[in-house]
């Protein structure tokens, strides 16, 4: 669900912008893959390439986090590796790949797509749900360096 996925991408983009980081990318892509966003972040000042994970409530894979095994790492590292080699003012900074887990489920009623827009949510916190269209989404967890070149 191309739609869901989205969604969740713009929460966590919307969470990261309000705990101080600037999005540099969103779904940059190459021959390896694609990174869901690549942002700085200006805390830490680091380059955080974060995978974006969106599962419904009855998943299998742990909310997205068994779906990003070793295989999966590794193109998402080529892809970084491309990224900074495409990008030679941030290749020397320091880099770190994060996974945000998102969940969702599909709401009755729709809800008012005037009245929701991430952009005009100046609050959000882990586990704090948010109606969009016809989804309830909420960013279950935010694990920063969850895994790193030597995975």
């Amino acid at each position: 669900m191309k739609k869901v996925g989205n969604l969740g991408e713009q929460l966590t983009q919307r969470w990261l912008q309000l705990q101080n980081y600037e999005l540099l990318e969103q779904n940059w892509r190459c021959r390896w893959g694609e990174i869901d966003l690549i942002t700085w972040d200006k805390v830490t000042k680091a380059i955080a390439f974060v995978e974006v994970k969106t599962r419904s409530n009855r998943n299998w894979d742990e909310d997205g986090l068994s779906a990003i095994d070793s295989i999966k790492q590794q193109k998402i590292i080529q892809t970084a590796s491309l990224y900074l080699a495409k990008h030679p003012q941030l290749a020397e900074l320091p880099c770190r790949f994060d996974v945000a887990l998102v969940g969702y489920r599909k709401l009755n009623e729709p809800v008012d797509r005037s009245s929701v827009n991430f952009q005009q949510i100046n609050q959000l916190n882990l586990g704090q749900p948010v109606e969009i269209d016809r989804y309830q989404l909420v960013l279950i967890n935010y694990l920063q360096s969850a895994f790193d070149l030597s995975s």
